[in-house]
């Protein structure tokens, strides 16, 4: 539950935000979202503990090993059935966090013969803060690793993951006011405090009104700008073979509603209230992902839901393994797997999407369900 902007905390960024407002003028959602994240000097990607148990958030591997072991045997029966068994093969992460899933699905991948020495790990990282984490986490393979910031920057054929990735991507947003659709931005009022409203600018009106013409006033419609994602993507597909694994927490049907949300200290607090202290995201929306990545020449499976694809994987039979071999954590094992698995939270919540080059078969794990509408529901929440 998102709990009101009030009290505000006047941060280092938050100063610095008044003060372009009020020299500059309002800025978009769009641009606040980027500065609370990636500002140079006091964004929150700059601080080191973001992750776990005692940072603000914590992931799908943070909450279970399962979950980065699956990912991997994933991975390597992708390399020998999909792609043949190349040798070398890249195996690639979008925004890896502090390296737990990725350590944990080249352990796991071992089992797949000549996988181990054909993975060339390649981490796209723009934290520094995190870079430090990742190679302290991934120690056991420093000749195989590399690193870049672009999202095209290595070379196929490669599988690549993107575990909430997406949701940190800067969201513009439209509001429906009693004057039409607006632009959604980041105010002062009449205190000097940051709000939202509406702002001039362009605004696509017409496209809104056809796509919701009966949106009451306070309607808000998100949009992302994935074009530079599936551009990088396209560009790999052009190298060689790529397959990516994309898994968030989103929804899979064209729909309007403000998911913007705020995350600190494992709790749930105003966008406007720590700005560069909280972790800022949104729901990704696999309908428009989808349609971007289709129409970027790209094949798709899914999105599924996360308990849909982790079941397919045998996470359950992989999980009682475990917990016979490990009866002292037998507990511990049962309810990280069950959180992964919830109905009503991450196993639903979170969606699947594979993306492929065209010329490759299928990938496993996503069943008969294909296209943009295979999973509908938006759910709520987030991060864990």
């Amino acid at each position: 539950m998102i709990v009101l902007p009030d009290p505000r905390r006047d941060t280092p960024l938050a100063l610095q935000l008044k003060e372009s407002i009020r020299r500059d003028g309002p800025m978009t959602v769009q641009a606040y979202m980027s500065r609370c994240l990636w500002d140079r000097e006091h964004g929150y990607y700059r601080k080191p503990a973001v992750l776990g148990a005692a940072g603000d958030f914590i992931t799908a591997a943070e909450i279970s090993q399962v979950f980065g072991e699956l990912i991997g045997v994933w991975a390597g029966v992708v390399w020998q059935g999909v792609f043949q068994s190349p040798n070398p093969i890249t195996i690639a992460e979008y925004g890896p966090g502090r390296g737990t899933m990725m350590r944990d699905a080249l352990h796991a991948a071992r089992v797949v013969p000549g996988f181990a020495s054909a993975a060339r790990v390649h981490l796209v990282e723009a934290s520094a803060a995190l870079t430090e984490l990742q190679n302290a986490t991934l120690a056991d393979f420093p000749g195989n690793l590399t690193r870049g910031g672009e999202l095209d920057a290595f070379t196929p054929p490669a599988i690549i993951f993107a575990n909430e990735f997406l949701d940190s991507w800067p969201v513009a947003q439209w509001i429906k006011t009693a004057d039409g659709w607006r632009i959604k931005g980041v105010v002062l009022d009449g205190d000097g405090n940051l709000q939202f409203g509406p702002i001039d600018g362009d605004c696509p009106r017409e496209a809104f009104e056809a796509l919701l013409p009966d949106a009451p006033p306070g309607a808000v419609i998100e949009t992302q700008r994935l074009d530079q994602f599936a551009e990088a993507l396209q560009e790999l597909a052009r190298r060689g073979p790529i397959a990516l694994l994309i898994i968030d927490y989103g929804h899979t049907t064209p729909a309007a509603g403000d998911t913007l949300q705020a995350v600190r200290r494992h709790a749930y607090e105003s966008p406007l209230t720590s700005p560069g202290e909280a972790d800022l995201t949104v729901h990704v929306n696999f309908y428009d992902l989808a349609s971007t990545l289709h129409r970027a020449g790209l094949a798709l499976d899914g999105p599924v839901m996360q308990a849909e694809f982790l079941g397919s994987l045998g996470i359950v039979e992989r999980a009682s393994r475990l917990m016979a071999a490990n009866p002292k954590r037998a507990g511990e094992i049962e309810s990280g797997v069950a959180r992964l698995l919830a109905p009503s939270g991450m196993g639903a919540r979170f969606k699947v999407l594979g993306v492929r080059s065209p010329q490759l078969p299928p990938l496993p794990g996503f069943g008969a369900a294909a296209g943009p509408n295979a999973s509908p529901g938006q759910g709520s929440g987030g991060r864990s």
